[in-house]
Formats: C-alpha cells, structure tokens, sequence
C-alpha cells in the first residue's frame, strides 16, 4: 500500500504516551502507532455509521420484504417443478 507522510500537532501529554509505547516495544515507532489509532478510529467510525443506518430500518417492513422475496422465489422453484414433472 503506498504510504503519504503528513505532518500533524499533538498536545505533549499524547507525545508521551506514544513514546512509552514505543520505548515498551509495544509499537515500532511513534508513526506505527499513530497509523493505527487513525485506522482503528477509522473503522469505528465506519461501524457507527453502519449501525447508525440500520437503525433506521423499519424491521417490519424488513421482514415482510424478506418474506415476499422468499415467497416469489419458492413460486418459481415450484412452477419449474411442475414443469420438469410435465403439470
């Protein structure tokens, strides 16, 4: 994956947190951890907007459309059934 560095301000109490991760070898380096807060931030995100979406769904309707699309596929297996059995 190509890489872009960036050049970004962080408050000194944050600096040293990441530091410490470094320093315990937890990270390799302060862009590792940086790169995977945003990613992991990233994809939270993405979830809460998910979740956010589906919550919007009425499941009623979700379920009785569920249910049509089940009813018309069961139709046509059995009108190529009939078909097949010469009905």
């Amino acid at each position: 994956m190509n890489k872009t560095k960036i050049a970004i301000t962080l408050d000194q109490r944050t600096v040293k947190c990441i530091d410490r991760l470094v320093r315990e070898e937890v990270f390799p380096s302060r862009s590792q951890v940086i790169q995977e807060a945003v990613e992991e931030k990233l994809q939270r995100m993405e979830r809460s907007r998910l979740a956010k979406e589906c919550a919007k769904l009425d499941p009623a309707f979700e379920k009785a459309m569920a249910e049509e699309g089940m009813s018309e596929e069961l139709v046509q297996i059995i009108e190529g059934l009939n078909e097949i059995m010469g009905n």
